[in-house]
């Protein structure tokens, strides 16, 4: 893992709907140069606190950018090379990182790649590139059936045990490396063989070793997925799930039981965290109850990992996920020209984001921390954030009552509100009001 990545906190953009795209790639369409309008956030990103930008994807595509054409080509919707370099140089002078997705798992029916396997059939050059299966008497121009990702014929899996195809996903990573990307979230890291990513991360490495490798990762082994592919981390949806779940069903054993995995999966990697992203319904949307929106970004915050914020989240957007075509619009909208477009109720959200932010940098320990619970009960939580003789403790109280619980060792709040009593000794106590919340200093 890269070092500095330790004091790195993602805010990540889903450029093409970000900027308003027209949701499908028109043939010869004119470069449109979007982009721009992506850069004339990063002030924002990095006056909320963030330290690098994670994009979705950038390349040529058909529709939404996972069924892609062209792996070295920006997309026409957002603009070319030069307005990708001119991003690029904004990021850096703002002391932004960046982070590009790479679909690899699959392609758009337009990959070249594939409409050479329908033009030509059996005897194109790349029908060794899918997993193919051809009916009998099979003529050019006729369609074979193919593995595709989840059902979705739009997206034709990789052939991932061609040496060609490996090739070609060491020479996309080298590109954009090179160029000036800092890491790869790999998309779909699941779907594709540990064996692949062994051998393809490797080659990146030799040449890049100070990139960061992420992969979306949604359930399995998440360490032996790290240790077999060679990743730095992958995506932490279990505890991105408990944050929410446990919240809403007012039970923080949930909660608790999934930050001691955390704990386990931190003693082989550091886990990208997150209480939102592209791919799912906005946290303000999910909770059942509003006002624990600063419960869940305060165990965000306090966990160790690598954070990530989904654009709009800091400013409280809702947006529900739904099952069907078109059911990502409401969760990937367009922004506005300028953050001073955007309505005034979101921006308390967007304050308390920077608190929690500033409160991460002043205990960059909290990275690789490590979580215990002090007091557990239904509604009520006292969590100790701990790393190399460091402490800092999180209360919660998701009840209509106010909740007196212990809080060893605190001396003061360094975020939420509360009232301590008898600070600075073994018997300290945390008094919270109804649903209130609280991270506690254990220093003078």
């Amino acid at each position: 893992m890269p070092d500095w990545i330790r004091d790195t906190v993602w805010w990540q953009v889903y450029p093409l709907g970000f900027v308003g795209a027209e949701a499908r790639l028109r043939r010869g369409g004119a470069v449109v140069h979007r982009l721009d309008r992506l850069a004339a956030w990063l002030d924002y990103a990095a006056d909320l606190g963030a330290t690098g930008l994670a994009l979705g994807p950038v390349f040529a595509s058909s529709t939404h950018g996972y069924d892609t054409i062209d792996h070295l080509r920006i997309d026409p919707r957002l603009g070319d090379a030069a307005d990708f370099d001119r991003l690029i140089a904004a990021a850096r002078a703002r002391g932004l990182r960046v982070l590009l997705d790479g679909v690899f798992n699959h392609v758009g029916r337009a990959f070249p790649a594939f409409r050479a396997v329908l033009e030509e059939g059996p005897r194109a050059a790349t029908a060794s590139w899918f997993r193919l299966s051809w009916p009998e008497g099979t003529n050019p121009g006729d369609e074979p059936d193919y593995a595709c990702f989840e059902g979705h014929r739009a997206l034709v899996t990789l052939n991932h045990a061609n040496p060609a195809v490996a090739d070609h996903v060491v020479r996309v990573m080298d590109h954009w490396l090179a160029r000036g990307a800092d890491g790869w979230r790999l998309d779909a890291a699941y779907a594709v063989p540990a064996s692949f990513w062994a051998r393809v991360l490797p080659q990146v490495r030799a040449a890049h070793p100070d990139a960061y490798i992420v992969g979306e990762v949604i359930h399995g082994d998440y360490a032996g997925i790290v240790a077999g592919t060679g990743m730095d981390a992958v995506t932490q949806y279990e505890l991105w799930k408990a944050i929410w779940s446990a919240l809403n069903d007012r039970n923080l054993f949930e909660l608790v039981h999934a930050l001691e995995r955390h704990d386990g999966f931190l003693d082989a990697f550091v886990p990208l965290t997150f209480v939102g992203n592209h791919d799912v319904t906005r946290i303000a949307s999910r909770l059942a109850d509003i006002r624990h929106l600063p419960h869940a970004l305060a165990v965000l915050f306090t966990c160790g990992g690598t954070p990530s914020i989904y654009a709009g989240d800091e400013q409280g957007f809702r947006g529900i996920k739904a099952e069907r075509a078109g059911g990502d619009d409401a969760i990937r909208p367009a922004f506005p020209a300028t953050p001073s477009d955007l309505a005034p109720d979101g921006w308390p959200i967007f304050r308390l984001h920077q608190d929690l932010i500033a409160l991460r940098r002043r205990h960059p320990w909290l990275h690789a921390a490590r979580t215990r619970s002090l007091h557990l009960a239904n509604t009520a939580l006292t969590l100790e954030a701990h790393r190399d003789g460091h402490r800092l403790l999180l209360a919660l109280n998701l009840s209509e009552d106010v909740s007196e619980q212990p809080a060893p060792g605190a001396w003061r709040t360094e975020a939420g509100e509360a009232e301590l009593i008898d600070a600075g000794n073994l018997h300290a106590r945390i008094r919270l009001g109804p649903h209130g919340w609280a991270i506690l200093s254990t220093e003078p």
